[in-house]
């Protein structure tokens, strides 16, 4: 900040220092500006209003601190589309060879016509305004080096952030009469001279010509130029640059575009008013040279509404949805990245003041195509304005990079106070840190980290598991990371159909059968299956500063606790997270954390750090993933049969919570992950007998009624006319276990038989016929495989005592050779006593 007049020297009253401010007009006068500023004792007098004292004027200060002046960002979609522009002030700098020749002349001509005349300060002027200024009169006469100071100050005020301290600042750069208004013309002439020693009249300029206002809420010439003209600063005619230079002596009063609710006759007032301070600067500009008489004949005679191309300004995520369908809640989405992540600042405060005013360019994974089509159909799924006022949303991840390309809900983004029907700031696809929602429970779209727990514990998917049990006792459960479980027995029941029978990991996960899932979770540790979850992004979404009572840890940023209700997702956690996670599996085992950002660029286009993907190769198997890949591709003829399978190679679970309220389908191909999520925003409360888009759900709604729908007509549209590969094929060690030597058991007795099987660890099948074979009847004559994975059921034939059938003897055929279909038998003509069949 520029450094105040400080409070020292001797004092003096205001007549006293009116007569020192005349003196060193005089002495300017006669002697020259420098003369004066080395020799004359000027002062600066104040009252309590600024804070100053009357002090000697080598004790004003001489020397200016310009900062960075600020500048706007723009957030863009991925192929360049201008999403959202953020300013406190809307400015883009450009060097003054960026700005017309006219436009300069333009603003000498009305503000300072001796501008490459004198060194500074103007003395004539400057002693009729202290004049008129001591009389209490408001009369400008300040140099355009005068002016580029006072606008420092003023930005320097902008600058402090305590609300007191910025209209203290405000009030003194800008008071212009008495007193207070000698002082500040003295501190001004002081610095103009100052600065006149160490710059060039150019370089006074350009810093004038981009500090300036030219508007009630523009910046700089280049600003003023897109926003009344569309054009640049470079490209500006004479009645353009006209028309801007008269406005930065009062932007509010000569900004020929007002208000959007003004009425007809204001905005017939307003032109009439630009039009006459126009009309003079153009008289100025001819006076000079600078335009002939034809081109002041034409200026005089245009409307000054005739000239304006006006683009509106636009400020905000708001601004996104008209550019972008729906984007509003993906630019909010990168507006909190920035606010959370110290690549951006230090501090919160820090990196809010880098998005409005560092003049970023910030470049986004948004792809606007797959955007518009999740808009449209998260939207066809629920309307906007449905009566149910159930919400629903949509986010998409492309596995291998994290990258978010889509995000939208049900919902119109509106960031105001006062919100209408069906608007929201809320970002119902992200968690409290990044969009103010406290996420969703994802029902049995989490049981796939109980499955990955399972295929790393080196258990196989056509293991069988008990799905006949609807309780456990706590203590059936383990829990490493919190000791033993206490409590009542834990209750659940079956959705969605599932059946309660002895079944196989693979069909359980295709049908999503809680009762079988818990039976999985007895075999595994709960707390690798919270904390597998959490390695893949998935932690719970709500405030991490608040505690989440279950068992007393954080609400938000961490795994879900490891409790059996979370096997079947009963803590909440986001669509994002869960996109995420899925896209994981999609990339065959790479987990990315998602990202909204590909690069950022400073106003030298230098680029900046950004947050990374952090991609994890191998952050699970490959085996694994492939394995899951498998398992969950089985959806449409499982939960999702009712929705039937997409035109291209994918795989998803369906989820739906206790009572119907929360419905989720988190789906893949190798090229996308998009999770749905389908609830009421504002409490888990029941969908069952709702109305939701015209239908009546007396049963469900479940996972396939609308996510997964939605989901399909997304993906369907956005993979259309592309190369959709398939997923890598599974290992027959995850799909049927580890495979293992089975004891040949062939010439033994029934009893023999199993009790070497089932001591081997697996399970034993006598079929009911049996088979002629040379081994003593009753005996073991055939065993189904002589490797098998361990569990594995062996099916047993045994021997009916009756002597194999010898194969007919060959007849020859014309020539004495073998007949058609025949060959001659190579095993002595006895065939082998029969062995284990692999």
């Amino acid at each position: 900040m520029p450094t105040p007049a400080r409070a020292r020297g001797r004092r003096v009253s205001a007549v006293q220092a009116l007569a020192l401010l005349l003196s060193f007009c005089l002495v300017a006068g006669i002697g020259g500006v420098l003369a004066a500023g080395l020799v004359l004792p000027g002062v600066a007098v104040a009252n309590g209003l600024t804070g100053m004292t009357v002090t000697a004027f080598d004790d004003l200060p001489s020397e200016l601190e310009q900062q960075p002046l600020p500048e706007k960002s723009e957030i863009l979609a991925a192929d360049g589309t201008l999403l959202a522009t953020f300013f406190v002030q809307n400015r883009v700098v450009v060097p003054l060879s960026e700005i017309a020749p006219i436009m300069q002349q333009a603003v000498i001509a009305v503000e300072d016509r001796r501008f490459y005349e004198h060194s500074g300060v103007d003395p004539a002027s400057m002693l009729r305004a202290a004049v008129s200024s001591g009389l209490g009169d408001k009369q400008g006469a300040s140099t355009l080096t005068q002016q580029y100071v006072k606008n420092v100050f003023l930005d320097a005020a902008e600058r402090v952030e305590d609300p007191q301290e910025k209209i203290r600042l405000r009030a003194e750069a800008k008071v212009n009469k008495g007193p207070e208004g000698i002082a500040r013309k003295l501190r001004e002439a002081k610095i103009a001279i100052t600065l006149e020693k160490t710059m060039s009249k150019d370089e006074i300029l350009e810093k004038y010509l981009n500090i300036a206002a030219f508007g009630a809420s523009v910046y700089g010439v280049e600003s003023a130029a897109q926003y009344f003209f569309s054009t640049s600063a470079k490209e500006l005619n004479y009645l353009q640059a006209a028309t801007i230079a008269g406005i930065t002596q009062s932007p509010t009063r000569w900004d020929p575009v007002g208000p959007a609710d003004e009425t007809a006759e204001q905005d017939a007032a307003r032109y009439a008013d630009a039009k006459g301070r126009r009309d003079q600067v153009l008289d100025d500009m001819h006076q000079l040279g600078y335009i002939t008489d034809e081109e002041l004949r034409v200026g005089l005679e245009t409307p000054v509404e005739a000239t304006l191309a006006v683009s509106k300004l636009s400020q905000g995520c708001m601004s996104a949805n008209a550019t972008v369908a729906g984007a509003g809640f993906f630019c909010d989405y990168v507006t909190k990245v920035i606010a959370n992540d110290p690549a951006f600042g230090e501090t919160p405060s820090a990196r809010t003041n880098l998005l409005y005013k560092g003049g970023l360019t910030i470049t986004t994974t948004l792809q606007p195509g797959e955007q518009a089509v999740a808009d449209a159909e998260v939207k066809n799924g629920v309307p906007v304005d449905d009566p149910s006022t159930v919400a629903s949303a949509v986010v998409t991840v492309k596995p291998g990079t994290g990258e978010i390309t889509a995000m939208a809900q049900n919902r119109n983004y509106s960031a105001l106070s006062e919100q209408a029907a069906g608007e929201t700031s809320v970002n119902f696809n992200t968690s409290y840190r990044y969009g103010g929602s406290g996420g969703f429970s994802p029902g049995s779209t989490y049981k796939v980290f109980t499955l990955l727990e399972w295929l790393k514990q080196g258990k196989a998917l056509q293991a069988s598991v008990n799905g006949t049990r609807m309780q456990y006792n706590m203590n059936e459960f383990t829990a490493s990371c919190i000791g033993r479980l206490t409590g009542p027995p834990y209750k659940f029941g079956n959705s969605e159909g599932g059946r309660a029978i002895q079944q196989s990991v693979l069909d359980a996960t295709k049908n999503s059968v809680n009762s079988a899932f818990m039976a999985m979770a007895t075999q595994l540790d709960l707390c690798n299956i919270v904390n597998g979850a959490a390695a893949l992004g998935v932690t719970k979404a709500g405030n991490p500063a608040a505690t989440d009572p279950t068992i007393g840890t954080p609400a938000g940023d961490v795994p879900f606790d490891p409790l059996p209700g979370n096997v079947l997702g009963s803590q909440s956690t986001s669509p994002l997270q869960m996109a995420a996670a899925y896209a994981t599996f999609a990339s065959g085992g790479t987990y990315c954390k998602p990202i909204a950002i590909t690069s950022v660029r400073n106003t030298d286009g230098e680029e900046l750090p950004v947050p990374t993907a952090d991609c994890q190769a191998g952050a699970i198997e490959p085996r694994f993933a492939s394995a899951l890949n498998f398992a969950l591709s089985n959806v449409w003829s499982g939960t999702a049969s009712s929705v039937g399978a997409p035109p291209f190679p994918s795989a998803g679970k369906t989820g739906t919570t206790s009572n119907n309220e929360y419905n989720w389908f988190v789906g893949y191909t190798p090229l996308r992950a998009t999770a749905v999520w389908v609830g009421y925003s504002d409490g888990m409360r029941t969908m069952n007998r709702a109305t939701i888009n015209g239908k009546r759900y007396t049963s469900g709604p479940y996972g396939s009624s609308i996510a997964a729908p939605t989901w399909k007509r997304y993906m369907t549209q956005i993979l259309a006319g592309t190369e959709n590969p398939g997923f890598a094929p599974p290992t027959d060690r995850e799909i049927n276990g580890e495979r293992v030597g089975v004891p040949s058991v062939v010439g033994q007795n029934e009893q023999q038989a199993r009790q070497a099987l089932e001591g081997a660890g697996f399970r034993v099948s006598v079929s009911g016929d049996r088979v002629p074979s040379s081994y003593p009847d009753g005996t073991v004559a055939e065993q189904s495989a002589s490797t098998a994975t361990k569990g594995a059921t062996i099916t047993l034939k045994l021997s009916s005592g009756q002597p194999q059938q010898q194969p007919p003897q060959p007849q020859p055929g014309p020539g004495n050779f073998p007949g058609p279909g025949q060959g001659n038998n190579q095993g002595g003509g006895q065939p082998n006593p029969p062995g284990p069949r692999g």
